[in-house]
């Protein structure tokens, strides 16, 4: 597969602001981009290779309604939906921004585990995570500089690990979800993708009309450092702690973040997503057999779970948010590995993402950054979760670390 560094949003706007390049080059670069990569790389549902260069070329997740497109989910039972009238709110936000829709990226179906074709431009023959696999993997081709993804478990989080790419998963409710289709209303998060921390910060400025957060002093930030616990692989849990010892030294306070605190999280967050698909998508569930076996396994569970499961299953999570924001009270981030290790080989599946269950269950805001490698050169991610609603703060703890990983540098 011919490979492409990804396209730095913070450049092209200031690129942008100076003249330097204007929309019509913009769009020019997208699509050679992807005409260069896409036979290959599979990275989009449908493509308008008309639209007019009135912004940025943005990549859209396929369960976000883009008005001219339809929303097929990844789903064989949504083959034949017409095409959406309006734009998805977070779609006409991103409008307002200076954003254009390009198309429709790939999604495993209904945002669950089934595996759609995109390839991993970053570490090919291995899966780009999912389930916003298209959107990570069309920012890490360099085929658009911003592209929007969702996360009810691990869906934004772990491709962009996975694709060596950043992103930020916002504080769940921050945005509304009209026009998206949903998996588990209570752990449902917007997400979106960019080359690295300091673009993230560029896009989360435009799209909310707020300061720049790099423009704030940088600080060395205070850090919990959880190590993720048994699922994480040597090469990662070697990486988390030369990271650990890299903050020291350039002057971070750092404590270590027991696992224990957060376990119970994981598996609350697993019944609960069982049990709100299973309801939220009880219409797909009554064509289970159309359905791919992942999914269809998931809504059977969920509608097994009985509403006392469930409200135990949210209590939990409750309890440990307590414990959670006790540490957040006394430091800026908590700071883990994304995955257990680096992506997995092959396109049959889309890794584990057991690392972020906690953190969604409690809706908590989350930056994966990008610039580590393992010993055979394939990208780690690490994640920097911080209070909620609290993403400028995040973006700048995120930024400082970005800033001291070893590898490539967005900052």
């Amino acid at each position: 597969m011919t490979r492409y560094a990804p396209w730095s949003l913070r450049e092209l706007v200031d690129d942008l602001a100076a003249d330097r390049v204007g929309l019509e080059q913009v769009w020019q670069r997208s699509r050679r981009r992807i005409a260069e990569t896409e036979q290959r790389l599979h990275a989009w549902v449908v493509r308008d290779p008309q639209t007019s260069p009135a912004g940025i070329p943005l990549g859209v997740k396929d369960i976000i309604d883009v008005a001219g497109y339809p929303t097929r989910c990844g789903s064989r039972v949504r083959a034949d939906s017409a095409a959406a009238t309006t734009d998805a709110e977070i779609v006409r936000r991103w409008r307002a921004a200076g954003f254009v829709p390009a198309g429709k990226t790939v999604t495993t179906e209904f945002a669950y585990f089934s595996p759609g074709p995109t390839g991993n431009p970053a570490a090919p023959g291995h899966t780009p995570g999912g389930s916003s696999s298209g959107s990570a993997a069309a920012v890490a081709a360099g085929q658009v500089p911003l592209a929007l993804g969702s996360q009810t478990a691990g869906s934004v989080t772990r491709p962009a690990a996975y694709c060596g790419v950043a992103a930020l998963v916002l504080t769940r409710g921050l945005l509304p979800t009209d026009g998206v289709t949903g998996l588990a209303p209570s752990l449902d998060s917007h997400g979106f993708f960019t080359a690295g921390v300091a673009d993230l910060a560029c896009a989360w400025s435009m799209l909310t009309g707020a300061p720049d957060p790099l423009d704030a002093p940088d600080a060395a930030p205070r850090v919990a450092v959880w190590d993720g616990g048994p699922p994480v692989e040597p090469s990662m849990r070697d990486a988390v702690a030369a990271l650990r010892d890299r903050m020291v030294a350039e002057g971070a306070d750092v404590v270590d973040f027991a696992h224990e605190v957060v376990a119970p999280a994981v598996e609350a967050h697993r019944m609960v997503m069982a049990y709100e698909a299973a309801r939220e998508r009880a219409a797909e569930l009554a064509r289970a057999d159309e359905l791919s076996r992942p999914l269809a396994d998931l809504l059977r569970t969920g509608a097994a779970i009985s509403d006392s499961e469930y409200t135990a299953a949210r209590r939990a999570i409750e309890r440990t948010r307590g414990a959670v924001s006790a540490v957040l009270g006394d430091y800026d981030v908590v700071l883990g590995p994304a995955a257990p290790g680096p992506a997995p080989h092959g396109l049959h599946a889309t890794g584990d993402p057991v690392l972020s269950r906690p953190w969604q269950a409690l809706g908590l805001p989350v930056v994966t950054v990008p610039g580590l490698r393992d010993p055979h050169g394939l990208p780690l991610g690490i994640q920097v979760i911080g209070a909620p609603h609290a993403e400028a703060a995040l973006l700048r703890a995120a930024a400082w670390i970005h800033d001291i990983t070893d590898t490539r540098r967005s900052r």
